[in-house]
């Protein structure tokens, strides 16, 4: 073994470094809480994509934006030839969202780019941070869209022409804050990376540093539309009703039910709902609400697909079921997740397989590219809200198992 790859092996990111761009990106968006409410395509969502590009561009890095907003920020290689190695995430939030989620992959990855400057290292292939949009889905649906587009999941000109609440497009809202770029959203890269908090308890509750992530739930969801009578409250007999909020009580049970009987992995999970007219005394007449089923294989998600319409095509009111997206269960890489627990295992940090049970960008960016995702803790497995916490240390232990993977996957110039 060579005194370079010695030397390799021994490197490291700075921990601190790390943390305090985290604090200083949490800033903007930043809540009573603790947490961030940075949703995608918003002028905080622009702020955030402005100190970016700042620190990509202080590294020396080349900034482009495509045309459905992603940002790639670029390290060039000795090779120029060579597909990159890219590693990435996002920086939008939820509406109560925290300062790892998502953001902690895209600064693990300046973080290694820094690494490699600090030591003075050329790669051989060029290397590749990335924050793609609107990964959260909380803004414009369908969910992760950046990587979604960049992996042919759907079309650029359908993402664009998606519309928020207030009825505002994704190319609209791109314009409004300067980040529709001109550049195809078409990535070849030799390796993908995404480093996560786990977003759930195992990694904690296990005791164990790093989550070796061997793939990711599908998952479909669901607009559902239940249709009633509205009549007065007091006058009508329980039993001449048609009450769609009462049919709709009793669907959200049989999802958690379908959900639970299916698989120890299924998932089912009603998490918006709107009635209408939604006053005191009068009885709903409508109810739209969303679902969201996940599954670790095609067939279980088929099966609770199923499952689902049946119970709203019995439930004794017409139900309207829209399918708004659908991505089936994503292996990762074999040999990049072996990858994962070596690095693990030769930095001295403990590990665990897993499937991821939410979304990434890896899901879609696996369907082009050999991909990985390394996982690291969360406290009490709480993610998607304000508390959302992680341990420095647990942060610098993911980052760095990141840089010698990158190191590993784009070589080092000894010249």
């Amino acid at each position: 073994m060579s005194e370079r790859t010695l030397a390799l092996s021994d490197l490291r990111i700075n921990g601190h470094r790390l943390w305090r761009s985290l604090m200083d990106l949490a800033k903007i968006g930043a809540t009573e809480k603790g947490g961030v409410c940075r949703l995608a395509l918003t002028q905080l969502d622009k702020e955030a994509r402005d100190l970016i590009v700042r620190w990509a561009t202080e590294l020396g890095c080349t900034v482009r934006i495509d045309k459905i907003g992603n940002i790639v920020a670029r390290r060039p290689g000795t090779n120029p030839d060579l597909p990159s190695v890219m590693t990435g995430s996002h920086i939008d939030t939820q509406p109560t969202g925290g300062k790892f989620d998502g953001n902690f992959g895209v600064l693990a990855g300046l973080e290694v780019l820094r690494t490699l400057n600090d030591q003075g290292l050329r790669t051989i292939a060029p290397v590749e941070v990335v924050v793609w949009t609107n990964e959260e889905g909380s803004r414009f649906v369908p969910v992760m869209m950046g990587s979604g587009v960049a992996s042919g999941a759907f079309s650029l000109e359908y993402a664009l022409s998606r519309e928020d609440a207030e009825q505002i497009s994704v190319e609209d809202a791109l314009k409004s804050i300067s980040y529709q770029g001109c550049f195809e959203p078409s990535y070849s890269p030799k390796a993908y990376f995404e480093a996560h908090i786990e977003q759930g308890p195992v990694l904690e509750t296990a005791g164990c540093t790093v989550g070796v992530v061997t793939g990711a739930l599908g998952q479909r969801w669901y607009n559902v539309k239940v249709r009633g009578q509205e009549a007065h409250a007091g006058p009508t007999p329980m039993n001449r009703r048609r009450d769609a909020l009462f049919v709709a009580a009793d669907l959200i049970k049989g999802i958690n039910r379908i959900a639970t009987e299916s698989s120890l992995n299924a998932r089912g999970t009603v998490g918006c709902m709107s009635v209408f007219p939604n006053s005191r005394n009068v009885i709903p007449g409508q109810v739209t609400m969303t679902v969201d089923l996940r599954a670790d294989t095609t067939e279980i998600l088929d099966l609770l697909d199923a499952k689902l319409r049946k119970l709203c095509s019995e439930c004794g009111l017409p139900v309207e079921v829209e399918q708004v997206v659908h991505f089936t269960p994503q292996p990762f890489d074999s040999l990049l997740v072996e990858s994962v627990r070596r690095a693990s295992a030769n930095l001295g940090y403990s590990s665990m397989d897993l499937v991821s049970g939410a979304g990434h960008d890896a899901v879609y960016l696996a369907r082009v590219t050999p991909t990985a995702m390394i996982f690291v803790p969360c406290e009490n497995g709480i993610s998607h809200n304000e508390i959302e916490n992680a341990s420095p240390k647990d942060l610098e232990a993911g980052a760095n198992v990141l840089l010698q993977m990158m190191i590993e996957a784009a070589g080092v110039d000894d010249a």
